[in-house]
């Protein structure tokens, strides 16, 4: 990825820090933002010892203004945007008839408009790089799951957004991407909203036996560099998405097994 310019969305912890990481290592320019500073700063420093610059800016993605200044930097910046990885995203869990409604508005404006306000004033550097777009999405985005309405919401629309985008762009020379991880190793469990709006501050699952955010990123960095389309994670993740479209019921069946085991499980 030498002499390209690689931005983030949520690169402060997770699967977004692994990926500005990676992508340094592998020779990338980088631009990250996200809403807490002094992890940035940590991160800036990291990829700078890789031996890479990084422009880094705090951002609320679900502020389009603040997602236009971001991208305006990054031209200013580099010149140039080669690939944008619209990652910054949060999780909720909760029964739908027992959701704050403001809690689904909240994930819908971090998960999608996030993704669409980045996007939209990324796509003339993207054009004219004829680079790639990708959203880190997950299994919520084909699968509805229990417990996460807004989150499963947010995912759908994502798939739809970019798939749309794809088709508009076909003949561009535009490389769209979805990835989906499956469950990995991160923050965004403890940090998922309750049904008040609030942080959980655990994780429902055993984060030790999941993904981890280092390889979510290697495989996805790959996919970027072979131009896929689509990126399904974890053998958990891949039988869901092909057994889905051919045996939908037992599937469904299977999905609230599994989430019925969670630790103080909705």
């Amino acid at each position: 990825m030498k002499n390209t310019v690689l931005a983030i969305t949520g690169a402060t912890s997770g699967i977004g820090r692994a990926l500005a990481l990676e992508g340094a290592r592998r020779g990338a320019r980088i631009a990250a933002c996200g809403r807490n500073a002094a992890q940035l700063e940590s991160l800036r420093l990291e990829v700078e010892a890789l031996g890479q610059p990084c422009l880094c800016m705090t951002v609320d993605v679900s502020r389009e203004d603040q997602c236009r200044h971001f991208i305006q930097a990054i031209e200013s910046h580099y010149g140039q945007l080669n690939v944008l990885i619209n990652n910054a995203g949060i999780s909720m869990r909760a029964l739908f008839h027992e959701l704050n409604l403001d809690v689904l508005k909240q994930v819908m404006d971090v998960n999608f408009w996030g993704t669409a306000f980045c996007s939209r004033y990324a796509m003339p550097l993207l054009l004219k790089s004829q680079g790639s777009l990708v959203g880190i999405s997950s299994v919520a985005g084909f699968q509805g799951l229990p417990g996460r309405t807004g989150y499963c919401a947010s995912k759908f629309a994502m798939h739809g957004l970019l798939e749309a985008i794809r088709l508009e762009n076909q003949n561009s020379g535009l490389h769209v991407l979805i990835c989906c991880p499956g469950f990995t190793a991160s923050n965004i469990r403890n940090t998922a909203l309750n049904a008040q709006g609030k942080a959980q501050g655990e994780s429902p699952r055993n984060e030790q036996k999941m993904m981890t955010a280092a390889q979510v990123a290697v495989f996805t960095l790959n996919a970027v560099q072979q131009r896929k389309p689509k990126l399904v994670l974890t053998t958990q993740g891949k039988l869901t998405y092909l057994l889905g479209k051919f045996l939908p019921a037992f599937v469904n069946k299977q999905v609230v097994k599994v989430f019925q085991r969670e630790n103080h499980s909705a």
